[in-house]
């Protein structure tokens, strides 16, 4: 369990395999602004929503310059078939062995009908182009998450919009 990277900070580097055995690699992405969010397990109903809605709303991140990883300890395989099942345009990378996952301290004690464990929190993290992380959400709620998203992605590419 790491310390979650806060807005300033230098986001945490990854190069993980991606869907269609292609590397996803953060470097890939650099001089454009980036979201990175992370979530709990593919084609589960929670994230097969925010994969949909990111989906929905890819081309208005392309306009504001902003590429979608999306990031699980799902496999490879898995991320394929969740895509083609539901149509998913996005980036999904996969860190099995959870060092990206920790690096942005998503990696977090969870608790589900009394029972603790451990496990992905639900969280989203905008990356300028500078590399620094703009913006931070921790324990998302989907309804309006990824219009907030994209709100905030639009602003860094108008300063002085708001945030």
């Amino acid at each position: 369990m790491g310390s979650s990277p806060e807005i300033g900070d230098l986001a945490p580097a990854f190069d993980l395999p991606g869907d269609s055995g292609a590397r996803v690699r953060s470097k890939d992405y650099a001089g454009g602004n980036l979201v990175v969010y992370f979530y709990p397990r593919d084609d589960t109903s929670g994230c097969t929503r925010e994969a949909i809605d990111f989906t929905a709303r890819l081309a208005e991140f392309e306009r504001a310059r902003t590429a979608i990883v999306g990031i699980s300890a799902d496999s490879p395989a898995s991320h394929d078939k969740f895509k083609a099942k539901h149509d998913l345009r996005i980036v999904l990378a996969s860190d099995e062995r959870r060092e990206t996952i920790a690096a942005y301290g998503v990696w977090v004690k969870k608790s589900m009908y009394g029972r603790k464990y451990m496990g992905i929190e639900r969280a989203t993290f905008l990356i300028g182009r500078d590399g620094r992380i703009a913006k931070v959400w921790r324990k998302v709620r989907l309804k309006g998450h990824v219009e907030d998203v994209l709100k905030s992605a639009r602003a860094l590419e108008q300063p002085g919009a708001e945030a």
